[in-house]
């Protein structure tokens, strides 16, 4: 159910809001409907008549979960599941259903219980008995009253505090692989966009990697890393990332930063858009936000990839090729059939061809020839003796370090 005015076309955020729900496993999308709201209510977010209407509605079709498209308050979500009889959540609740679903790696996961349990400090307006389970077994006396409420947001303080220094700790242990990472120089390239922009399946044809790959919102959550050979021979580590969204709440835009870290460690930003989508620019203008958020370097390289080709008809995707050629940074491809995708590695081997890195190596005394080569192109900047050969520190670029290993 589309609730709140938004900038965009109701339609759409509605469609967007069906395409969230179908995200979730086991639930059946049985209605939709598009809710004018001139004003919300306090208590009950809608008027008497239309809550009356819509709970006939519900009744009818023998509907168990009612979601809403916008924010609900917990007083507002409150009443109207005890008018409805029905359990009730809003766009913050659904998405965190998601993720819950979808999240993977031990950080995900902690991630998105940090963000369900900010989520519920804020809801405390009954009791959460779930809670009485997760502080050992001490049960709550009482209703919920004011001591409920506040026995329940302690208990939600110590787990969150809890699950803050398991997260340190798994941050910290991603850092030190980042770090190990670093020392081979092996450029970073991560795929961005708005969720369902194709990235996955764009990840899949560039590595062969069996990602998930489902047309479905929020298909992905946890950066997936895999090494790609370019053109030149040079090796790149491309980077699969959560889709973004609009009016990401605040609680997940926090709780995911982590996750997104590893965009700020690229060396170039490769943002997949759905061309064939009617809010194509919305959604860019999003995603470019989202970006800004986390503070990317202007520097950085950005790309952008016009995906779906496929999916437009054939004068339409004529006019897209041609708009993409008009800009250096824009390509035209379909990651479904492969097209386009070979003048946008070329320019991300060009790209990538002209940044350098620092690295140490270590050859054996018989390696002459090769470290001959390395001096010969100016690349060492220091050099040792070990026992078993030479320790070089050497600066290059992807491109020299393709050439290097051929030797």
């Amino acid at each position: 159910m589309k609730s709140h005015p938004h900038r965009r076309d109701a339609a759409m955020g509605l469609a967007e809001a069906v395409a969230l729900a179908a995200a979730l496993p086991d639930l059946e999308v049985v209605g939709q409907t598009v809710v004018p709201l001139p004003k919300p209510h306090a208590g009950m977010l809608f008027g008497s008549g239309k809550i009356a209407e819509l709970k006939q509605k519900f009744h009818d079709a023998e509907v168990e979960l009612v979601l809403v498209d916008g924010p609900v308050s917990p007083v507002q979500q409150r009443n109207l599941e005890k008018e409805w009889k029905v359990k009730l959540l809003d766009r913050t609740g659904l998405i965190l259903e998601i993720f819950s679903d979808r999240a993977a790696t031990r950080e995900g996961v902690l991630q998105v219980e940090m963000a369900h349990l900010s989520y519920q400090r804020t809801r405390l307006v009954r009791a959460w008995t779930h809670l009485e389970r997760q502080r050992g077994g001490l049960g709550f006396v009482g209703g919920p009253g004011e001591t409920q409420i506040e026995a329940d947001r302690r208990a939600i303080d110590e787990q969150l505090v809890r699950l803050r220094r398991q997260l340190d700790k798994v941050v910290r242990t991603r850092e030190l692989h980042r770090k190990a990472r670093a020392k081979v120089p092996y450029p970073i390239v991560a795929l961005v966009g708005y969720t369902n922009a194709g990235k996955s399946t764009l990840f899949n044809r560039l590595t062969g990697a069996e990602v998930m790959a489902k047309d479905m919102l929020f298909a992905t959550l946890d950066p997936t890393m895999r090494a790609v050979r370019l053109p030149t021979g040079a090796d790149v580590i491309l980077s699969d990332t959560v889709g973004f969204i609009s009016d990401l709440p605040t609680e997940l835009v926090a709780a995911f930063r982590a996750t997104l870290e590893e965009v700020l460690a690229a060396d170039v930003i490769v943002h997949v858009r759905d061309i064939s989508h009617p809010e194509t620019e919305e959604q860019a203008r999003d995603v470019r936000d989202i970006l800004d958020s986390l503070g990317v370097d202007e520097e950085t390289p950005q790309i952008e990839l016009w995906n779906k080709l496929d999916r437009l008809p054939p004068e339409e995707s004529e006019a897209v090729r041609i708009r993409a050629m008009r800009d250096a940074g824009v390509f035209a491809v379909s990651a479904l059939t492969g097209e386009g995708l070979d003048a946008f590695l070329q320019t991300v081997t060009d790209i990538l061809g002209e940044q350098t890195r620092q690295e140490v190596i270590d050859l054996p005394f018989d390696a002459g020839r090769r470290r001959a080569w390395l001096f010969e192109k100016g690349l060492v900047k220091d050099e040792s003796q070990t026992e078993d050969g030479y320790r070089l520190t050497v600066e290059w670029s992807a491109r020299d370090r393709a050439r290097f290993e051929t030797l």
